[in-house]
Parts: C-alpha cells; structure tokens; sequence
C-alpha cells in the first residue's frame, strides 16, 4: 500500500506571525472613503466570504448586515482554519451579539493578529468602514500571510510568484496590484500559464481590456471554481483600483494552481526512488555526459567568469577612488567655508597664501584624480556592455554625478572664500586707515583741550583792574570762537568712531572710551564757558578799558591758527586710491590749497602788523607793564613757526602724491600687461574646444586617425600650460598689488582657470570616447566601414548638430537602417539607448545599440546549458564537479557564489548554477 502523501509545506520562511501582521496596525482606513475602492472592496471581500462560507451551506448577501449578529462571522472563522470556535450566544438582544462578534475578535487575536481600532460594538452597529477592516485583516491572516516564494512572504511573496508565473508572456508587466492588472492580460497570463487549454493567449488584444478582465473573470469561476469577485467595468472605470481587492483575487489562483504544483513536485520526488518504475532508467542515464562536450562547457566558464572577475576589480578599483576622492573633497569644503575673519592685515594676508598654496599644489592632483575617475567608470561600463553584463551602479553616493555635484560644490565654495578674503582685506585696509585718522585728530583734539578746564575755572578777574577784566572777557570771547571752531573736529572725531563701530574694528572698546572721553570734556568746556562768561559779563559794568589792537589781534589770530591747524592735519592726512584718476582729484584738490597760500600770507602778515602796531604804540607812548596779549595765547613766535611748517609740508605733500601717481601708473601696466595675455588665452582655449568637437565628429578617416589628431591636439594643449603659468605670475602681482578691478579684458584668472581645466578635462574625456568607441569595434568584430557607415547615419540624422538626435530623429534613422519599428518596439529600444529618459540619443549609446544588433554575445541560457552539460542534466551540480571540471581558482569562485539548490531531489551540498549564471548578466539577484 503506497504511503499517504504528506501536503504539508516544509518550507519555513523564517517570519513569525507578529512580524508580519505588524505593519497592519497601521492601515490607512481613510482610503476606504473612497467611493470606487469601497464598492470594488464590498463586492471582494463579499464573493471571498461566500466562496468559503458555501461550503457550510450558506452565504451573506449584505458584509455589513450580515455579520451584525456574529454568527456567520464565526461560521466563516471555522471554516477557513479548521477549528472550532466557542459556542456562540443565540440570543437577538444587543449584548448577546457583542459577546459572538467579541469570540471571533478573540479568535483571530490568538492568531497573532493585532486589531487597531477595531471593536465590537463598531461590527454589531454595520460600521461599513470597520467591517471591511476586519475582513481585510481575516484576508491577509488566512489567505495571504502563508503564501512563500523563494525566500519571500505574504504580499510580496505573491507578487513574486505573479512575475515569476507571467514574466515570458507579452505585454504583461506585473509591478503591484492595481494598474498592472487592468488590462486583464495579466490574469489571462496566469491561466494560460497552467491551463493552456482553457485560453489562446496569441490571440487576446491588448487594446481590449474590458473583453480581457470578462474573460478571465468567467473562466475562473466556470473552469477553476473560483467566484467572479471583481466587475471588469469598476476596474476600468477606476484610474487606481482597489489594491486589497486585486490582491484577494489573486491569491485565489494562488491557492488554485500553486498547490496543485506542490503535489506533482512531490509525488515525482516520492516516485523516483522506487527503481521498479521506467522512468528510473531515463533519470540514471542523465548523469552520462561526453568529454568533448564537457571541455567545451568548462572553456565556456572559464571564460565568462574571467569577464566577471575582472569586471569586479575594476569596480573595486572605482569605488575606492571615489571613496578617497569625494573624502578628500569633504574634508576641504569646510576649511574653505570657515569665514572667521582675522583681526590684522598680517593675519589674512597670511590666510591668502594659505589660499594660494592650495590652489598651486593641492587642487591640479585631484583635479586629474576625478578626470582620471570618469575615464575609469566609462571604460567599465563599456566592458559590461561588451561582455553582455549589467551596467555598474556604484554605492549610494559615489555615482559619477554625484561626485560632480560634490566636485561643483567645492567650487563654489572655494569661489565664495576667494571672494571672502579679498573682501576683508579690503575692510582691514579700510580699518587701518579710519584708527590712524581716529588717533591723530584725537591726539590733536586732546592736546587742544588740555588746560582749558583749569583756565575756565580761574576766578582771576576778582583782583583784576577793569582794563584786566576786559581784556579777561575778550580772551574769553576769542576762546569761544576756537571752541566754536574745535565742533566740527569733535563731531569729526565721533564720526570716524561710529564709522568704525560698523565696521566692527577689534580694539573697538577703546575708541568709544576715547571718543565719550573727549565728547564729555566738550561738554563741560562748553558748560564752563558759559558760567565764566556770565561771570565775566557781571564784572565788565565796572571796567571801561579795553585794547582794541590785543583784541583784533586775538580774533584775527584764532581763525588763522585754526586755519593753520586744519591745513597742517590735511597736509599730513593719509589717503588711499585706486586709480589714476583719484590721484588726479588729489592733485587738483592740493593745487587748489596751494593757490589760496598767498592769500593766506597776506592774512599772516596782515596778523603781525597788528602786533607790530602794539610795539610802536607802546614805543612811542611810553606804556610800561607786560605787554603780553591778554585776549590771546597765540603768540607771533607760534604763527611762525606753524606757517613755517605749513609751507614745508606742501612740498612733502606734492612728492607724495607723486609717488601715488607713479605706483597707479605701475598698476595700469599690470592690468594692461594680464590683460593683453588674457585676451590670447581665452580665444584661444575656445579654437581648442571648437576644434576636439569638429575632431571628435570627423568622418574623413579611421577611428586611430580620430585618435592620432586627438593625442597631437592634447599636446598642444600640454605645451600651452607655460602661458597659463605666466598668466598666473601676473595675476599674483596684481593680487600683491591690491588690484580689484581691470577695464582692459572681460577675463579674469578664475574664467582662465575654469576654461582650462574644462579643456584638460573634455580633450581627456573625447579620448576616451574614442578608445571606447575602438574597444567596441574590435570586441564586437565590426569593421571600419561599419563605424563610419554608423558615425554617417548618426550625423545626418543629428539635424541640430548638437552630438544628439531626439526621439524621432532616431525613429527616422533606425527606419531609414530597415527596421520595422512598432511603438511597443520603438519604445523598448529608447529604453536601452536612453535609460535615463532624457529625450535624445548620444553617439556613444548610438554606437552600443547598433554594436549590440550586429555583434554576437554570450547569454545568461548559454552559460546555463554549459553548466547543465558539466552537471549530467541536473538541475545542480556539486562542488566535486566544478573541482574537476574548471581549473582551481575559478571553481573556487563559483563554489563561494553559487547558492544551495533547494529544488527536488537535491542532494547535500548541491548548488544552483541557474540561478548563479542568471544573476551574471543581471537577470535575477542572488
């Protein structure tokens, strides 16, 4: 008697019920609001029910009435586990059919189900949205939760098998459950799959979706038994279907065909062991192979897996490149965005040597590390295409656009710190200059008001004759015009304070300190001015004297002296220009001061002929006493002696300002000197560029001709870096020279620099182009005539004449080549020419097309059969094997990649070759 045949699955997919029905906790229940999705999901969930609850003779006609009481809710609940619930309540009041709604809450909760929000009372009360979450929850435990396919659970696990099971059929791409399945060819996919008598595929049309769904829908239910749960028009007329209603039909034909699999599967294993049968004879001489056919397999892997392993240093290569140079670029963009400004000149001059150093010495190496990663990259991609692999994805971060996002923001960066540097030396210079100016007037305001305050506060005129009073009230009048004049040196000095508190000057503290000191003697000058004046006036009704002379003398004096004064501070005044023309303003603003000189001497001596007039009256009348002007401290010695001064400094002040001249003409020969060089280096970097492009499109010759003219113009290009070295002597000198600007060229060294690191780096990369276009010929055996039958297709039909066609440029060019083309057709070739759907097709994606339609490769079945013959038409193959059949290092390498074959009949330490060689060219993951 033959044993029972054991159905029970004994595949454990490592996943404990919690872990799985975790994510349901968080259901989004406001979906069902929906209107269309609520309909599909009644109408679902209702035939699901009922496809189950018929088989105890019964059914619901409405989901939220129905299951109000709890009864057939927990009718459904033992049907579909097989075990019995408790006996439920039969009373019709409202708390008898809490209690049956609450033993099946209870009972779907031991399943290790977690029920959010959902209670009972909701149920009782035909909460549409609630009982459709519980139905949903009930799906998902008993229909979906078990469902395992390689390695794959529940949801995801059916949505693997649907690929799995329609992957060769047309038009049929399975990528959720919602528009995938609107078409209805999906689902005819499956029955033909497994009952290809009941549908002929070949004749279905895509373009009618509703004929489709019908279809399917009436054979399910007429040939599989299973209930038509979905109307063709709802899915239609629904731009997303019903995800949970798609998944709950579906995994009905799961149910359906997936386990009808299982028992063949496991009844040929059982059956193959008793060698009484035939077919045991077919099985044994499988395992026979001949040694011709087996050289020829091993050959075969040796040479793919030499592609393979040769492909993966080049990779490792790569990314430890990236990895170094995108390190390198994120340790150097935050010393570049420190903006800490310094508090001396020295101090940022010396940052800009920092500066300067890094872009001589540190920037040129990894600017020909990331041109020398492209050239890399590119070179690998071409060798996957070649040998028929998958493109390379490096590691998240380091794709060839992301190091140039990186590299562009070094850039930028290190433009934002150039300009930074500049601006601050700028501001320091501007410091420097406004705290020198702040000191001397300060210094010269402060020496002015020295003694004043004791001077004001004498009480002289108490013991004083009237003629000493007067001559107290008119010194006191002649101070009051020197103070009067002193406001504007004060308001000066507050000025030049405030101007450097915006400025934010480091030893700001101390002018404000200084600048309140002398702003809070003004003020108590001008206090005691005014009580010694009213006193002064009280005291002048009593005297009648007075000198005029000493008063003329007094007043006439104190505005020269302050003239004097002014003239020797501007005389001695610092000053800073930029170009010839400020020194010209200077200049003429000094010849102006020159001309108002003998005016100014008339005055002076105008001033000591009123004191020689005092001389002559007191020598000629007699008058003894001290003769010293009371009304004045400004003395003919001091006149003198500041007038001497005054006209010293003029010369001084003239060969200064000469000398400005002479270094602002120095400074127009550098600009001229950097812009004469700029001037024949930019032009000539754009003839460069202009002529790789026209080189890199010839048509004339050989693609090594291409290659030849390409080298000869890279050393061209090499033999300039002179230039380029003296254009930046130039610009140092002119950065030395504090130079900002330069009317005489519209480039600048950072324009220079940028133009020709972009010409190294295309020469280096249009270089490449062509090796790769060269590697692409003579791997894939095509002639020259071929290329240039290619390049001549590719540039008449490039009508922009850009290096690119657009979509139907391409369509016009593949028809003009004799290919039939289908939108289907055309839209699947734009896919491999134009992955990243950017809208035109290069040359190089161009070239890879054509070399892929006119060149033969190896294919994923191809390796697969040889690994077959090495395995004796097993669907594995053992570690012995490969050791015997391949040479030590690449069967060791197939060996530590190969996955355990879990197939029927596998015996211990059998591997899965299929699956190995289909994951070689990208077909499947392992």
């Amino acid at each position: 008697m033959m044993n029972q045949i054991d159905l029970s699955d004994p595949y454990d997919n490592g996943y404990e019920p919690d872990d799985y029905m975790m994510p349901e906790e968080e259901w989004d229940r406001d979906l069902l609001l929906d209107p269309a999705w609520e309909k599909q999901q009644r109408k679902t969930f209702t035939a699901w029910c009922n496809s189950h609850l018929r088989k105890a003779g019964t059914q619901i006609e409405n989901i939220e009435e129905d299951f109000r009481n709890g009864l057939k809710l927990m009718l459904l609940l033992e049907v579909i586990s097989g075990e019995r619930l408790p006996k439920p309540d039969r009373g019709k009041m409202r708390f008898h059919k809490i209690a049956n709604v609450n033993k099946a809450l209870d009972f779907i909760t031991s399943k290790g189900v977690k029920l959010v929000s959902i209670g009972a009372e909701e149920i009782v009360d035909g909460n549409v949205k609630m009982t459709l979450g519980m139905i949903w929850t009930i799906i998902l435990r008993f229909a979906i939760q078990d469902i395992s396919v390689e390695q794959t659970s529940a949801k995801e696990g059916l949505l693997l098998w649907c690929q799995r099971k329609t992957a060769p059929y047309r038009n049929v791409n399975v990528q959720n459950f919602h528009v995938s399945w609107k078409d209805g060819l999906a689902l005819c996919a499956l029955i033909h799959r497994h009952r290809p008598d009941l549908i002929d595929y070949a004749k279905l049309n895509k373009d009618d979706p509703l004929g489709n769904l019908n279809l399917a829908f009436d054979i399910a239910e007429k040939h599989l038994d299973i209930p038509k749960m979905l109307d063709a028009e709802d899915i239609l007329n629904t731009p997303k279907p019903d995800e949970r209603a798609i998944m709950t039909y579906v995994s009905c034909f799961y149910h359906a065909f997936a386990g009808a699999e299982q028992v063949l599967c496991f009844a040929c294993a059982r059956f193959s062991r008793f060698s009484k049968y035939p077919s045991i004879h077919l099985y044994l001489s499988s395992y026979c192979i001949s040694l011709p056919q087996a050289e020829t397999a091993a050959n075969r892997i040796c040479k793919v897996l030499g592609v393979n392993q040769e492909n993966e240093k080049l990779m490792e290569d790569y990314e430890k490149l990236a990895s170094e140079l995108l390190e390198w670029i994120r340790r150097t963009i935050p010393w570049l965005e420190n903006r800490v400004p310094e508090k001396t000149m020295s101090e940022m001059q010396r940052k800009l040597e920092d500066f300067r150093d890094y872009r001589r010495k540190h920037k040129p190496p990894k600017v020909q590390e990331k041109c020398q990663l492209e050239i890399s990259f590119n070179t690998l991609q071409t060798k996957l295409r070649i040998s028929n692999r998958p493109a390379f994805m490096p590691s998240e971060g380091k794709m060839v656009s992301d190091i140039a996002s990186a590299w562009q923001g070094l850039e930028q960066a290190e433009k934002g710190y150039e300009e930074w540097l500049l601006t601050e030396i700028r501001r320091l210079e501007r410091l420097d200059h406004l705290a020198e100016k702040f000191r001397q007037k300060a210094t010269n305001h402060e020496s002015w008001a020295a003694g004043k305050e004791e001077m004001l506060t004498r009480k002289d005129y108490e013991s004083a004759s009237l003629m000493e009073v007067r001559a107290l009230l008119r010194k006191h009048e002649a101070f009051e015009s020197d103070l009067s004049a002193h406001q504007d040196r004060v308001e000066q000095i507050a000025a030049i304070a405030q101007e450097l508190n915006e400025l934010d000057y480091h030893d700001v503290a101390s002018v404000n300190q200084r600048c309140q000191s002398i702003c809070d003697l003004w003020d108590h000058l001008g206090t005691l001015t005014q009580k010694r004046r009213e006193s002064l006036e009280r005291t002048e009704k009593l005297l009648e004297t007075v000198e005029q002379l000493f008063l003329e003398y007094a007043k006439r004096s104190a505005p020269f002296n302050n003239w004097m004064e002014g003239a020797m501070e501007d005389l001695q005044d610092m000053f800073i220009v930029h170009t010839i023309e400020e020194v010209q303003t200077l200049i003429a603003a000094h010849e102006q001061f020159k001309a108002t000189l003998p005016e100014a001497d008339a005055e002076r001596q105008a001033i000591l002929g009123i004191q020689q007039e005092v001389l002559k009256i007191s020598q000629n009348y007699g008058i003894r006493g001290d003769l010293t002007n009371p009304y004045s401290t400004i003395t003919t010695e001091e006149i003198a002696i500041k007038w001497d001064k005054v006209k010293k400094l003029v010369p001084q002040r003239d060969s200064a300002l000469q000398e400005e001249l002479a270094q602002q003409h120095a400074n127009e020969r550098l600009r001229r000197q950097f812009a004469a060089q700029a001037n024949l280096i930019g032009p000539w970097i754009q003839a460069r560029m202009e002529e790789i492009g026209r080189c890199s499109m010839a048509m004339g010759g050989t693609l090594e001709d291409q290659m030849t003219q390409l080298k000869q113009c890279e050393h061209v290009i090499v033999s300039y870096k002179p230039n380029i070295d003296r254009l930046e002597g130039d610009h140092q000198l002119i950065q030395e020279s504090l130079i900002f600007d330069n009317k005489h060229t519209n480039y600048t060294m950072e324009h220079i620099r940028v133009g020709w690191e972009l010409l190294l780096t295309t020469v280096a990369r249009t270089i490449n182009e062509i090796e790769t276009q060269i590697l692409t010929r003579d791997a894939k055996g095509i002639s020259q005539e071929q290329m240039n039958e290619f390049r001549s297709s590719f540039n008449h039909f490039d009508r922009k004449k850009n290096g690119a066609m657009d979509s139907d440029d391409f369509r016009a060019c593949l028809i003009s080549m004799g290919y039939d083309l289908g939108e289907v057709e055309f839209a699947r070739i734009m896919m491999l020419v134009d992955p990243n759907t950017s809208g035109v097709v290069s040359f190089q994606s161009f070239i890879d097309f054509m070399t892929r339609e006119t060149a033969d490769t190896d294919t994923a079945e191809q390796v697969i059969a040889s690994f077959r013959i090495l395995a004796a038409d097993k669907p594995y193959i053992l570690a012995d094997e490969l050791r015997r059949e391949l040479p030590p290092d690449q069967a060791e390498y197939c060996i530590s990649r190969m996955p355990p074959y879990s197939g029927p009949g596998a015996l211990p330490g059998a591997l899965d070759y299929t699956a190995f060689s289909t994951a070689l060219y990208g077909e499947s993951d392992l």
